[in-house]
């Protein structure tokens, strides 16, 4: 009766906790939270509902979007502002808002996002403030408790993607980071941390959730080894290179996954779920599938009628690519050619490249399980660290085992080309290897290098490509590079939030 209480007052804090958005926490197919209670069931239904939150539609203002989904958001706030893609017509959809860098307080994506994130926060939360109630915890519920600290931290650490300044660029301990969240009971009202305050906090949630995580459940929920992957990339962000190679060390030596090779890469995303190369997924299944109007493939790919397949692989990742047609990974990008298989298909005056990273699982162009954490990614972050303690061999010896799984047995890099240097070399096969998964801006951005976008697209705003020659004139030409350093690369706080919370600062 004692733990029952407890558990009520702790739902009446859910209900009322948060003045700043109305949370309704779990989706229609998951336990409410009013039917919280402490047995293994509850908990780890629960817990499953905060996972089904990146990928569900939740109502937001009113009424349900199909084209509203955290990780539509992520993945398009994320690479629709790179140099990877590149627009093939104007659209009245938000995320053009990313390609064109012209961000607004009130666009409905990173309303959305934000609204989403928080979400998943506070159901992350309650179950921490539940299991942490309890005197003692049966191995499966360190294993849940670890998951909610997992999720907690991802879910403040992508917002920091958007909506605040790398951790390298001036002072983090000053930099305004976002309102971190932990603990279901306080007032809406509260600031913005710094940067700093915010890794400082996600460090933590990520140890103590590697810590608790002993009990694993698959790639699609989190575990030990995604906790020390994303730790890898949060020391990475922070320029902190032993740390960095110390917990994509401890991934590789867990002996749990490995790079999958020429012969099994092709499936590697429309099978993610049985592939080698996950290390956290978010699972989704033919009842997931948001379709031509919400999922992410629509807007990379379309085989006439499954999606709108307006963005394409961009010429300058294309070129980046071109001296190497037998590298598997060009199996992830698909030329559209004409009826006679010969001509290549333009559409707006670009040829057509699609991109199928998020297609084809259980042969449904519009479906697949986007992989969050992978296993490469763990040898790119340590080649990144080497590189800049300029110890070229480690830096090569981790690219190098990505480049031989990859079809290039034969065009191992041994040393740094004329014009290029060491970083140049990591960052073009960071480019190449996780192209439209969520990383290329950011790359650049932290280590302050500006967006080129010198070809043709609909970034270019009111111009058409009769108005344009970018070969013998790019200068004259707004978005063609977004410098490093500016303000338009940080999304707007959601006027929402500006709105109910008198303590939040706007970024300028």
């Amino acid at each position: 009766m004692k733990n029952f209480i407890k558990y009520f007052i702790l739902v009446l804090i859910l209900s009322v906790g948060f003045q700043s958005c109305n949370f309704d926490f779990y989706p229609t197919d998951q336990m409410s939270s009013g039917s919280i209670s402490d047995s293994p069931d509850g908990i780890r239904n629960v817990t499953n509902g905060n996972y089904a939150l990146f990928k569900d539609g939740a109502e937001f203002n009113g009424f349900v979007d199909l084209n509203n989904c955290y990780l539509r958001q992520y993945f398009q706030l994320s690479d629709f502002s790179s140099d990877d893609v590149v627009c093939g017509q104007i659209t009245e959809d938000p995320f053009f808002y990313s390609f064109t860098y012209t961000h607004s307080p009130a666009q409905s994506n990173t309303k959305f996002f934000w609204y989403m994130s928080y979400k998943i926060i506070s159901g992350a939360n309650t179950v921490i403030e539940i299991l942490n109630l309890k005197d003692h915890l049966s191995d499966e519920e360190k294993q849940l408790l670890g998951e909610n600290y997992f999720l907690r931290a991802i879910a403040h650490f992508n917002l920091l993607k958007f909506f605040a300044k790398p951790y390298t660029h001036s002072d983090p301990n000053t930099n305004l980071g976002v309102i971190i969240r932990e603990s279901t009971s306080e007032d809406g009202q509260k600031a913005r941390a710094s940067v700093k305050e915010c890794y400082d906090f996600i460090e933590t949630d990520l140890k103590t959730a590697a810590d608790l995580m002993n009990n694993p459940r698959g790639v699609e929920f989190a575990s030990k080894e995604a906790a020390w992957a994303l730790l890898s990339r949060l020391y990475l962000y922070k320029e902190d290179h032993d740390n960095t190679i110390l917990y994509a060390d401890r991934v590789i030596n867990s002996g749990k996954f490995s790079l999958e090779t020429v012969n099994s890469y092709p499936s590697l995303f429309p099978n993610a779920q049985a592939a080698s190369e996950p290390i956290f997924l978010i699972a989704l299944t033919s009842s997931d599938n948001r379709g031509k109007f919400g999922s992410i493939a629509s807007m990379y790919y379309s085989d006439g009628n499954s999606g709108w397949g307006e963005e394409f692989a961009s010429p300058t990742l294309q070129e980046l690519m071109a001296n190497h047609t037998e590298d598997i990974r060009w199996s992830y990008i698909d030329t559209l050619f004409a009826e006679d298989g010969v001509t290549q298909s333009k559409k707006n005056g670009l040829y057509v490249y699609w991109i199928t990273k998020f297609s084809f699982q259980d042969g449904d162009p519009n479906l697949s399980s986007p992989v969050l954490l992978r296993f490469s990614e763990m040898y790119l972050n340590k080649a990144e660290a080497y590189a800049k303690q300029n110890n070229p061999t480690e830096a090569f010896n981790n690219i190098n085992e990505i480049r031989r799984n990859r079809g290039l047995e034969g065009a191992l890099i041994t040393e740094v080309p004329a014009g290029k240097t060491l970083l140049d070399i990591v960052l073009d096969e960071r480019r190449i290897e996780l192209a439209f998964e969520g990383h290329r801006t950011t790359d650049l951005f932290r280590n302050k290098r500006n967006v080129e976008r010198t070809y043709w697209g609909y970034h270019l705003p009111g111009i058409t490509i009769a108005d344009i020659n970018l070969a013998t004139d790019p200068s004259g030409y707004s978005n063609l590079i977004i410098n490093w350093d500016s303000p338009r690369n940080v999304y707007y706080i959601p006027v929402d939030e500006i709105l109910a919370n008198n303590l939040c600062v706007q970024n300028p």
